[in-house]
């Protein structure tokens, strides 16, 4: 009986929501007409997941953290075209490198994973129809 109270407590856990700082509904719907800014690169990035929806994970861009996601959230960011680094932590760090390009919109995938402790996570570059797909299905987090 302890066994299956821990289970469902770490189950209970890892599918909660966590409550992360959100942006208003205009401008969710503003950031969902996917329209790329003319002299810079837009980056969505996304958890459209509840899975590990209780951990809230820290999303940085070149070392300036930008905002964090949680279960079904997204932030969006406007960046100069270039190399950058966007890193998302949990129980690990992971990093992705991307190249943008002004005028463009980029999508990041957050995949959340069971851990030993608490969720990881992996970030993926996405095409254009997955992203949009993505982000449609979640809602704009604060973002700095």
């Amino acid at each position: 009986m302890k066994k299956f109270l821990i289970a469902a407590l770490a189950a209970l856990c890892l599918a909660g929501c966590a409550s992360v700082p959100m942006a208003d509904a205009a401008a969710d719907a503003e950031a969902k007409k996917f329209v790329p800014p003319a002299d810079k690169a837009g980056v969505y990035i996304y958890r459209n997941t509840n899975f590990g929806g209780a951990i809230k994970m820290p999303v940085s861009i070149d070392g300036e953290q930008i905002g964090v996601t949680g279960g079904r959230v997204y932030l969006y960011k406007e960046i100069d075209p270039g190399n950058h680094i966007v890193v998302s932590k949990a129980e690990n760090t992971e990093s992705l490198v991307i190249e943008v390009e002004k005028g463009k919109l980029y999508y990041v995938w957050q995949q959340v994973r069971m851990g030993a402790w608490k969720a990881r996570c992996s970030l993926f570059l996405k095409d254009e129809a997955e992203g949009q797909k993505g982000v449609n299905e979640t809602k704009l987090g604060l973002t700095k």
